[in-house]
């Protein structure tokens, strides 16, 4: 089997352009990926055609070998953006493999591990009302209604580095609010966003920890290491990060300090090959995975499919249920929150395939990220809405 051609597609959701890929083989077999980057839709898609060059008539069941052409021989640092072509083209080789062999994607990543994963919802706050303790309190016992045991969000609004006093006390008031909402057996997730100096994310912790949040995730920017490690030792808030991370020896030196706890690896970062390398040094060092799962649903599919493989899985992230409504129709199939859990597809591969004629009602549009330091962002209706 040979590939031979690669086409790509762009879905234009308000809050992210999400960009999906289908490969094809000389055996009519064909896969999908997603190579989705926050404000980088068409750079990735450009990057997706130059690097698709150097695996075209190549076998599609040799993904390590794939993997390593596409990271290693371009001898450049391409980022989150060579990474996300990169995952694109590899999940969908992943992808045909299942189907050549007549089995789901977890199954080629070790089997299952778990019959079901547990979710935490996000993408759930975008009230009206605006970022108040009220308004976080009663969209929260709406998640917990909905059959949710875990829910994450980011009550700091525009926040960067350093906060004033009226601030800082708005946002203890809202992981409280939150607490108070859904009780004490509900896991609250608190989302940094990289947005701190060390010094201000350790008062933060301090100041959230007595509402005992499962995590406080990416609190400072991800580049020093040094840092995260420091907030890590000293919060007495469990640290989760690793979203920002491409390549294994990024989380090889996290994971050597024996700091952070939750690993967040993004799959669409780095490419399967690469994740399974992430979750087993993780396991080697008595962390759990909670993958980033915040693109579109292509990449939630891959995160199940490598969660439900994983021994240290914990978490498994879920916004499929807060996007539009249309983002269901996008795949042939997509996950279903019942009761707080998913289950991974059954079906060959990734268990679903693109809906072109859905896709294409829904073009891409330069205003469509998520701009994390405007006033309004959490509304997740693009960058020209916050002016």
């Amino acid at each position: 089997m040979r590939i031979t051609e690669i086409e790509t597609y762009i879905a234009g959701n308000p809050w992210k352009n999400w960009l999906f890929c289908r490969l094809s083989t000389d055996e009519g077999i064909s896969g999908i990926g997603e190579g989705t980057v926050n404000g980088f839709g068409k750079a990735t898609e450009a990057a997706i055609h130059e690097m698709f060059q150097v695996v075209k008539g190549m076998d599609p069941f040799d993904t390590s070998r794939l993997s390593l052409l596409l990271f290693r021989d371009f001898f450049s640092d391409g980022g989150q953006i060579q990474g996300a072509a990169l995952s694109a083209i590899e999940t969908a080789c992943w992808d045909i493999k299942g189907k050549a062999l007549g089995v789901p994607l977890y199954q080629l990543l070790g089997g299952k591990v778990h019959d079901k994963l547990r979710v935490y919802a996000n993408g759930w706050y975008q009230s009206e009302a605006g970022r108040t303790p009220e308004a976080f309190a009663e969209q929260a016992k709406e998640v917990v209604r909905r059959g949710y045991t875990a829910l994450k969000f980011d009550p700091f609004g525009t926040a960067w580095r350093v906060v004033d006093r009226p601030e800082f006390h708005l946002t203890v008031d809202i992981v409280a609010a939150v607490r108070d909402a859904v009780g004490p057996d509900v896991d609250i997730l608190i989302e940094g966003h990289n947005r701190f100096s060390v010094a201000t994310a350790l008062q933060f912790a301090e100041a959230i920890a007595p509402y005992q949040p499962s995590w406080f995730e990416a609190a400072v920017p991800p580049y020093r290491i040094a840092s995260m490690v420091e907030v890590a030792h000293r919060s007495p808030v469990p640290i989760a990060c690793g979203e920002d991370y491409y390549s294994r020896e990024q989380f090889s030196e996290l994971l050597s300090h024996d700091a952070v706890s939750v690993v967040q690896l993004e799959p669409q970062h780095m490419g399967l090959t690469a994740a399974r390398d992430v979750v087993g040094m993780a396991h080697a060092h008595n962390a759990v995975i909670a993958p980033h799962s915040a693109q579109g649903p292509i990449c939630s599919l891959v995160c199940a499919h490598l969660n439900a493989a994983s021994p240290n899985f914990y978490l498994h992230e879920f916004f499929d249920e807060f996007n539009a409504e249309w983002e269901g129709r996008l795949l042939t199939h997509h996950l279903t929150q019942e009761n707080g859990y998913v289950v991974p597809p059954e079906a060959p591969g990734l268990g679903a395939d693109l809906n072109i004629d859905e896709i294409l009602r829904h073009p891409y549009n330069p205003q469509n990220f998520l701009p994390l330091f405007r006033t309004g962002w959490e509304q997740r209706r693009g960058f020209e809405s916050t002016h």
